[in-house]
């Protein structure tokens, strides 16, 4: 085994302590509501085998080449196969010139959900931009924009995630009327992800799941105003996704 297949195999297994796998475990699958039975996507049979080509190695054209290069890389993950990303010193160098990421991930800041490793992808393989809950601020919002306008990935996913901290906060702070009374910029986050909360208030199923997803779609709703990533979007130029990391399993679901 090489030394970045191992480095990467440790990281994996310390990040994700406690993940159940089964083989034949549904991967990327489409998610209808906060669901995770759907019909799947692709499963961790078609994760390739040990020492195939490196992600990185073969180009993307489009947003639907990029969203399967992400379903194959969780079906790698949820799976622990072990892949032989180019993370070597040539690879490093090469990036060191330039860069031509393939998709552009907006995700939480949760230390349990690690975009590279959720996805098996390597050096100057994915923009990552994170926030909690996602929230979009001038800062984040621009990001994504470069990533997609000036970096030219085709793809944009905003990856919400099983039992966010974020949004859990913001309910409680809800229920408490505690809005205003969170120190520095902690408040700007509650007030960016209430309307997630309001909008499943009442509703059938678990309300923080409810809320988890309301936002992933708030979020894409709001990404899809902006004059940078709608026309993209509109000439088909750029793939929006919302997406929902499982804790628990490691999978990700189209939502």
């Amino acid at each position: 085994m090489s030394t970045t297949s191992s480095r990467r195999r440790f990281l994996t297994t310390a990040l994700t302590t406690g993940l159940t796998v089964g083989t034949g475990t549904a991967v990327l699958t489409a998610c209808a509501g906060a669901s995770p039975s759907s019909t799947p996507v692709a499963s961790a049979d078609s994760a390739p085998p040990s020492g195939s080509v490196p992600p990185s190695a073969d180009p993307v054209l489009n947003g639907e080449q990029a969203l399967a290069r992400l379903v194959e890389g969780n079906a790698r993950f949820v799976a622990d196969r072990e892949e032989r990303l180019d993370e070597g010193v040539a690879r490093r160098v090469a990036v060191s010139k330039g860069q031509h990421p393939f998709a552009t991930v907006l995700g939480c800041v949760d230390s349990r959900v690690p975009i590279e490793l959720v996805f098996d992808q390597g050096l100057g393989d994915l923009v990552v931009v994170r926030s909690a809950g996602e929230a979009l601020d001038h800062s984040v919002t621009g990001s994504l924009e470069f990533g997609v306008a000036e970096l030219h990935t085709p793809l944009l996913v905003v990856l919400g995630h099983q039992r966010c901290g974020a949004l859990d906060a913001t309910i409680k702070a809800l229920d408490t009327h505690q809005r205003t009374a969170e120190a520095g910029q902690i408040g700007y986050l509650v007030e960016a992800l209430t309307p997630a909360v309001r909008q499943v208030a009442g509703k059938p199923g678990d309300r923080l799941t409810n809320a988890i997803h309301a936002n992933i779609n708030l979020v894409l709703a709001e990404l899809r105003r902006s004059p940078v990533i709608a026309p993209l979007e509109k000439s088909g130029k750029l793939k929006l996704v919302g997406a929902y990391y499982e804790l628990d399993t490691g999978q990700v679901h189209l939502t």
